[in-house]
């Protein structure tokens, strides 16, 4: 099968597609015949420095996110699975492949009604927005502030922060992606890569921080006394960094993700049962073959997407 290798850490061009075993599935895995991957910018610090939550030796083949249809089962697994479309994560590496063997007790069946691509796009972003909501728990009078409210995270976290009632102002780069922001449902929009972008702010009640260092503490500066923030990405290259005791002399909370088993599926089904039924939209800004998932990379990395970037890998993924 066709797969991307990594075999050293750094530039985009590190990684190069080439040959790979087919893998077989084992005692209670399926073999899912990929459709497509996903790419997230967790994987792009990984691949640039071998920093971040995998732990892999090289050579590997990256990749985490994968959708497509259950084309093999392995001992002790249902074959009524045969035949069905499911998201499913890797482990952590061998995702950017044709085909991937994976626990079948992780798999998502993707609703009607639901594309593909979509469910993909859903599966790591999706369900990281859902428990973040759940976390800071903005509604109806709170007034929300989206970092990197045009990324794969952020765009979800408009929608349902709108869905729950709240005012979002959305904070990204660029005037197409404050359009984009808007088109989501965000009432206001700022370019954080403007001086003092925060100074003709008003306070806000809840900070989702995807950005970290000056953005983030530049927007923890908004909050008012009561406030939330909670902090899941770090684009710029560094965390906010808030002091604790900062943050409880001005009486804000600073919340963190602390996932379990349980809360990760119900997140992932939440979010795909919302997009099947039309009120959830997940935004796919790029989409590019498998062997160019360097490209991708340099993508993510360059700042020029918005929402998620997925690798195209069936025939029937092009439709």
């Amino acid at each position: 099968m066709r797969a991307v290798w990594l075999r050293e850490f750094g530039g985009p061009g590190v990684l190069v597609a080439g040959e790979a075993p087919d893998p077989v599935p084992g005692p209670g895995q399926v073999l899912v015949e990929v459709a497509y991957a996903g790419i997230t910018f967790v994987e792009t610090q990984f691949r640039a420095s071998g920093r971040g939550p995998f732990r892999a030796e090289l050579p590997m083949i990256p990749g985490n996110g994968v959708g497509g249809v259950v084309a093999q089962v392995g001992p002790g697994v249902d074959a009524g699975l045969l035949g069905r479309r499911v998201v499913t994560g890797t482990g952590g590496s061998g995702g950017y492949a044709e085909r991937v063997a994976v626990a079948a007790d992780g798999l998502f069946a993707v609703p009607d009604g639901l594309a593909l691509d979509e469910a993909v796009a859903l599966l790591a972003d999706g369900r990281t927005a859902a428990m973040l909501i759940d976390a800071a728990g903005p509604g109806p009078g709170d007034r929300v502030l989206v970092e990197a409210a045009a990324g794969g995270v952020g765009s979800l976290l408009v929608q349902l922060a709108v869905a729950a009632g709240a005012t979002v102002v959305a904070a990204a780069g660029g005037p197409g992606k404050l359009a984009l922001a808007r088109e989501l449902g965000a009432a206001e929009a700022v370019d954080y890569r403007a001086s003092g972008w925060a100074e003709g702010t008003d306070p806000v009640d809840v900070v989702f921080d995807g950005v970290g260092g000056a953005v983030g503490r530049a927007a923890f500066g908004l909050l008012a006394r009561g406030g939330r923030m909670v902090s899941f990405g770090l684009s710029s290259g560094e965390w906010s960094g808030i002091p604790e005791e900062e943050a409880e002399a001005r009486g804000v909370t600073l919340l963190g993700l602390r996932p379990t088993p349980g809360a990760v599926r119900r997140a992932t089904e939440l979010v795909l049962a919302e997009a099947a039924a039309g009120r959830l939209r997940p935004v796919i800004g790029l989409r590019l073959p498998l062997d160019r998932a360097a490209d991708a990379h340099a993508a993510i990395e360059s700042r020029a997407t918005t929402g998620k970037t997925l690798l195209a890998l069936a025939p029937a993924a092009a439709r």
